[in-house]
C-alpha cells in the first residue's frame, strides 16, 4: 500500500501529511475529519511531526483527504520552515522595530535603573517587600517569569480560540493564571519557611542556573515561533518539546481535560528557584530573620506583590478575541522571542560561554582601576543597577587579584555576582566587598549577574618585563 505522500505504508495503514498543525485541539480536530471519511477506523495525529497515521479498510480518494483537512482548517502535505504569508512577516517586522524603539527610548530616558529608584531600603519590613515585590513584576524578572508566563498564556489563548466555538468567558481564560499565582504565593511561603528553617539558601549553582535558563529559553523560543507563525513547521514542536516540561507549562493546557490547576501553582511555586535579583534579595532578608514563620511571610508577601503585573501581562493575549486575536497573539510572540534571546545569553553567560569575550587581544595596558603592591594587584569596581564600572578590566597574569566591589544597589540582578570558570559566587552587601581571585591565566574571564544579564570581563595578559611591583 502506498502512502499518500509518496512513501511505504504499513498493510493497512496511511500517512498522511497534514500542514497547519500546532497543539493537541489541531490533532484533535484533524482526527475527527478524517475519522468522518469512509474506510477510516482509526487516526494517529502528531503536530510535531506534521503527520497523521490512519487505520484503513480503503485508502481514501487524495481529494476526498484534502477537503476533509480543509474542512477542519488545514491542509494537505507538509507545513513549510519559513512561512510564505507576506502578511506574517510584516507584522512580525513592525512589532519588532515597534518593541526595538520602545527599548531604545527606556535606555535613552534612564529607565533601566527605574526599580532601584522605586524602592527605598530604609523603608524596611513587610512595606518594602511590597514594594519589591510590585517593581519585580514590571522588572528585570520579567525576562524569566514574565516571558514564561506571557508565552503559555499566548499558547492557552490559541488553545481555547482553536478548541471552542463561542468565546470563553474571562474567567475561563485566566483560570491558569490565578492558579498558577496563588501557587507562586503559597509555594513561597512554603519554601520562605523553608529557608528560614534550613537557614541557608535553597538556591542552585550557577552551572546549574545557566541549564535552567537556557532550557526556559528553548521552551520560549519555540512558544514564540508558534504564535509569530513565521515557522510553521517548528511550531508543531511547541506541545511536546520537551513533553513533561510542556505540559507542566500548560502549553496542553484546556485540550481534553488535560489541564491542572495543580500543575499550574505548581509551576508557579517552582519559579522561587529562578534567578531573579528581587527574589534572591527577598530571599536573604527572608533568611536573615531565622525562624521559619517570619521568613514564610515574607516570600508570601513578595509573591503577593508581583501578581497584579504578572496577571496584567498574562491578560494581554487572553482578552484578546475576534479578528485582532492573531494580530495581537503575533505580537506576543515577538516579545516572547525577545525574551527566549535574552535567556539564551544570560545561561550561555552563567556556563562559562561569553559571545563578547574574543574581541580582547592580549598587549592591552593595565587598566587604570588596577594598583599592584606587594605581590598582589587590587581591582576596583563599583556595581551598579544596569551593571558594573568599568565592566572590562585588564589584569595582569600570574598575580593573585584582590577584587574590591562599591555596591550601590543590594536588591538588582548585579548584586548577585557569579564567576563561573572560577565557581565564585559572592551576593554584594551594600558598601565596599573584598573578594580574592586566584592568578588568572593569559586570557578572558568573564563575570556576570546570577540572571546572566550584565556582564563583565577580566582580561588577563602577561606583565612586561620589569612590571613586577609597584604602582600602575
Amino acid at each position: 500500500m502506498a502512502d499518500v505522500d509518496g512513501a511505504a505504508a504499513v498493510p493497512g495503514t496511511v500517512t498522511v501529511p497534514v500542514s497547519g498543525m500546532t497543539c493537541t485541539s489541531c490533532e484533535r480536530r484533524v482526527a475527527r475529519s478524517l475519522l468522518s471519511l469512509p474506510g477510516v477506523e482509526d487516526a494517529d495525529v502528531s503536530s510535531r511531526t506534521g503527520r497523521a497515521v490512519l487505520t484503513v479498510t480503503q485508502v481514501p480518494p487524495r481529494e476526498s483527504l484534502r477537503t476533509a483537512l480543509q474542512t477542519a482548517g488545514y491542509g494537505l502535505g507538509r507545513s513549510p520552515w519559513v512561512s510564505r504569508e507576506r502578511s506574517v512577516w510584516r507584522t512580525v517586522g513592525l512589532f519588532a522595530v515597534a518593541m526595538g524603539g520602545a527599548v531604545w527610548l527606556a535606555l535613552s530616558a534612564g529607565l533601566a535603573d527605574l526599580p532601584s529608584r522605586l524602592t527605598d531600603p530604609a523603608a524596611g519590613g513587610l512595606a518594602l517587600v511590597v514594594v519589591l515585590g510590585l517593581t519585580a513584576g514590571v522588572s528585570t524578572c520579567m525576562a524569566l517569569v514574565g516571558g514564561l508566563v506571557l508565552g503559555v498564556s499566548a499558547s492557552h489563548a490559541a488553545t481555547l480560540a482553536a478548541d471552542e466555538t463561542s468565546v470563553p468567558s474571562l474567567a475561563t481564560r485566566m483560570r491558569p493564571h490565578l492558579a498558577f499565582n496563588a501557587g507562586r504565593v503559597v509555594g513561597f511561603g512554603v519554601l520562605g519557611a523553608l529557608l528560614g528553617a534550613l537557614g541557608a539558601t535553597l538556591s542552585l549553582p550557577t552551572r546549574a542556573m545557566g541549564i535552567l535558563v537556557l532550557a526556559v529559553a528553548v521552551v520560549m523560543a519555540l512558544l514564540g515561533l508558534r504564535l509569530t507563525g513565521i515557522s510553521p513547521r517548528l511550531a508543531g514542536w511547541t506541545p511536546t518539546l520537551p513533553t513533561g516540561l510542556g505540559r507542566a507549562l500548560g502549553i496542553d493546557a484546556a485540550a481534553g481535560g488535560s489541564y491542572s490547576d495543580v500543575r499550574a501553582a505548581l509551576l508557579g511555586a517552582a519559579t522561587f528557584f529562578l534567578p531573579c535579583g528581587f527574589t534572591q534579595a527577598v530571599q536573604l532578608y527572608a533568611l536573615s530573620t531565622a525562624t521559619p514563620v517570619s521568613a514564610g511571610l515574607i516570600m508570601a508577601t513578595f509573591a503577593l506583590g508581583t501578581t497584579p503585573g504578572l496577571l496584567a501581562l498574562a491578560g494581554v493575549p487572553e482578552v484578546a478575541t475576534g479578528p485582532r486575536r492573531s494580530t495581537v497573539l503575533r505580537a506576543v510572540g515577538v516579545a516572547v522571542l525577545a525574551f527566549a534571546v535574552i535567556n539564551t545569553l544570560g545561561g550561555l553567560r552563567l556556563l562559562g560561554v561569553d559571545p563578547t569575550s574574543g574581541r580582547y587581544a592580549a598587549g592591552q595596558h593595565l587598566s587604570t582601576n588596577v594598583t599592584v603592591a606587594d605581590g598582589v594587584q587590587t581591582v576596583r569596581m563599583t556595581q551598579t543597577p544596569t551593571g558594573y564600572i568599568p565592566a572590562d578590566t585588564v589584569v595582569y597574569a600570574g598575580t593573585p587579584i584582590r577584587w574590591l566591589v562599591d555596591a550601590t544597589s543590594f536588591i538588582d540582578c548585579s548584586a548577585f555576582l557569579r564567576v563561573p570558570d572560577l565557581g565564585v559566587s559572592v551576593n554584594l552587601a551594600a558598601g565596599t566587598n573584598t573578594i580574592n581571585l586566584p592568578a588568572l591565566p593569559p586570557g578572558t574571564t568573564t563575570f556576570t549577574c546570577v540572571m546572566g544579564m550584565y556582564t563583565g570581563h577580566l582580561v588577563a595578559v602577561r606583565p612586561p618585563a620589569a612590571a613586577g611591583s609597584g604602582s600602575s
